[in-house]
């Protein structure tokens, strides 16, 4: 959707190639999520898929000290076991 204002401004886009590779899998890692989701609600699995779409909040938080480096705080340490406490529970029914 974005392509054809990109080309218009491409001279001002001065991204590494690196970068743009990475964004055209976060956006490829992005549609393949909504499909995926989108399966699980039509066979009859929106509790699955309810539970895994809730727990997308949280992986910002997970993926910024792994890759990132940063200092998860003490409130997100505790909201980090708490969904991980209400995952368990909700799969075993």
């Amino acid at each position: 959707m974005l392509l054809p204002d990109a080309a218009r401004h491409a001279r001002r886009l001065t991204l590494p190639p690196v970068r743009c590779v990475q964004a055209v899998l976060v956006g490829a890692g992005a549609a393949l999520g909504l499909v995926l989701y989108l399966l699980a609600a039509q066979r009859q699995l929106p509790a699955v898929a309810v539970v895994l779409a809730s727990l997308y909040p949280a992986l910002p938080v997970v993926l910024g000290p792994a890759l990132l480096h940063e200092r998860i705080s003490r409130r997100q340490a505790v909201g980090l076991l708490g969904a991980g406490i209400a995952t368990v529970l909700l799969t075993l029914g």
